[in-house]
């Protein structure tokens, strides 16, 4: 497939995404809602992704989520910093705690990084819940602010969201967060930093023994996917103006995981569809009440059992695959 054709099949699918979901969506806010979620948490499924394409597991992204959500609350509600401000602030934070957790945690490999990762969740909830002084403890953090007008040079480049419709807001910057991660997680996939993360997913002491810095690497990743999950848990806090401590359990880390699974781990779109499918899926199937848990179960059950490569394995187009290209990148591309 050309170039000119991949971007031409980007391009139309960003241009329905920003324009026709609204569209199909109007009066129905709830809707809306559900579509800007998936989005966001299609954005810290992609961090959950990287780190399998390093030849990790990743269970703990909740963990990271509930602190780039508390670094923004904070710095919103008690510092009375920007949102605009704040989002990055909580991305930041998340990623020097990754990294600092990360450093000696990368060392372990297979299922003991799994099993270290899944506790993470857990530890960080209990963290919150206990700094009282901080957090506000069982009680969380309430009426945080809509994000607020982003003005440069005296020109308003975002409006108050409290004075526009803030459902549909939301729902762009959802977006624009979900367009620009996926664009830069393909780009880094197809240039000489995800050749060397491949590598490391197919034999980390043969990479080593060609001089591969295996240990930056392994933190570089984490601190991408970090990063991500921060940025996620600081959306969710203006889209849902509070934070508590069960705001992201275990339970959301396994489907960050999950969403991954169903995709394609072999894809980069892979976490992006597996997030709107089941997420959407979850939605879709509330009708059925009772029923509802059984039916998503073995949804996921059928598509792992038939379709073990994720949904993108059925026919994807070429350039959606996160397989190596047949030779490396030029110096130029990293």
């Amino acid at each position: 497939m050309t170039r000119n054709r991949k971007m031409m099949i980007a391009v139309a699918a960003v241009l329905f995404y920003v324009v026709g979901v609204p569209w199909l969506c109007a009066g129905r806010n709830y809707y809306l809602g559900v579509v800007t979620t998936a989005s966001v948490l299609a954005v810290i499924c992609a961090g959950v992704w990287l780190i399998f394409y390093i030849g990790r597991i990743n269970i703990g992204q909740g963990a990271f989520a509930l602190a780039g959500g508390y670094a923004a609350a904070i710095a919103v509600s008690k510092w009375g910093l920007s949102f605009w401000i704040a989002m990055p602030f909580a991305g930041l934070a998340s990623m020097a705690i990754g990294i600092l957790i990360g450093l000696p945690l990368l060392r372990l490999k297979g299922v003991y990084f799994s099993m270290i990762t899944l506790s993470l969740t857990e530890t960080a909830r209990l963290a919150a819940q206990s700094l009282k002084s901080i957090t506000n403890g069982p009680n969380g953090i309430l009426n945080i602010p809509l994000p607020r007008d982003l003005s440069i040079f005296g020109i308003t480049v975002i409006p108050d969201f409290a004075t526009v419709d803030k459902h549909l807001a939301l729902f762009y910057l959802g977006a624009v967060l979900l367009v620009v991660t996926y664009a830069a997680l393909y780009r880094i996939v197809n240039s000489r930093l995800g050749w060397l993360f491949r590598s490391l997913q197919q034999n980390e002491d043969l990479a080593s023994s060609f001089g591969v810095n295996v240990p930056m690497l392994r933190v570089i990743a984490f601190a991408i996917c970090t990063f991500l999950a921060g940025v996620g848990g600081a959306f969710f806090v203006a889209m849902q103006q509070s934070i508590y401590p069960a705001t992201f359990a275990v339970q959301d880390s396994t489907y960050f995981m999950l969403y991954c699974f169903i995709g394609g781990l072999s894809f980069v779109f892979g976490p992006l569809i597996g997030t709107f499918i089941l997420y959407m899926g979850f939605e879709v199937l509330q009708g059925f009440k009772e029923y509802q848990p059984l039916l998503y179960a073995l949804l996921m059950i059928g598509v792992m059992l038939w379709l073990p490569n994720g949904l993108l394995s059925l026919r994807p187009p070429k350039f959606l695959s996160a397989k190596m290209p047949s030779r490396p990148a030029s110096g130029g591309d990293v």
